[in-house]
């Protein structure tokens, strides 16, 4: 049974719109991130470790510290360096002021470690399911 020559067109079109699906798919997380900022309206600061109560994080939110980085930073740390105001070897530390800091699934723990900041509750964790 010969094929006609449209069959090889619209074979074309149909693995093309299944890629653009995909594609879209694959978006929908990231369109459905929220945006939190750190302290809301005091920013990234002593006694932030509350902060976290009562919000629900999901992979892909987006946390924003404000704060002034000739006084302060933000350590992305382990379990370890949270609870021990420690940083760990090859930790992430942002300098900015207005950090902007996408979540992974699962534990995201940061301080700021500036002598006696983490130590006076300049630190939070945050699960992300």
């Amino acid at each position: 049974m010969a094929k006609g020559r449209g069959s090889a067109s619209w074979s074309a079109r149909a693995i093309v719109a299944l890629m653009l699906v995909s594609v879209l798919v694959l978006q929908a997380d990231y369109v459905q991130a929220a945006t939190y900022t750190v302290g809301e309206s005091n920013g990234w600061a002593f006694n932030a470790v509350g902060w976290p109560t009562g919000k629900h994080f999901k992979a892909g939110d987006v946390l924003v510290f404000n704060y002034n980085p000739r006084i302060h930073n933000v350590v992305a740390v382990d379990s370890g360096g949270y609870n021990n105001c420690k940083t760990p070897a090859r930790a992430r530390t942002y300098t900015s002021g207005k950090d902007r800091i996408t979540l992974s699934k699962g534990q995201n723990f940061f301080i700021c470690n500036f002598p006696g900041h983490c130590e006076a509750a300049m630190k939070i964790a945050v699960t992300a399911v």
